[in-house]
């Protein structure tokens, strides 16, 4: 089992893009953020099957912490 963090934006157009930091290029998008959540584990499934073929290492974020912080200006 692997841990992935998945970045959600929405956009101005509607929908949200979906970023993988820990896969470089694993970028999808969803009309909603249900939709963009299953999107993102499709395109994580995908890149891994990619990286297990080419015998490469498989990242993981399980071990990551993230916090945001908010500053005023």
């Amino acid at each position: 089992m692997h841990t992935y963090r998945i970045i959600l934006t929405q956009e101005p157009e509607g929908g949200y893009t979906v970023a993988v930091p820990s896969l470089p290029g694993c970028i999808t998008y969803g009309d909603d953020i249900n939709h963009a959540i299953e999107m993102a584990k499709e395109a994580i499934e995908g890149y891994l099957e990619v990286l297990k073929e080419k015998g490469e290492e498989i990242p993981d974020d399980s071990r990551s912490l993230e916090y945001s912080l908010t500053l005023s200006s």
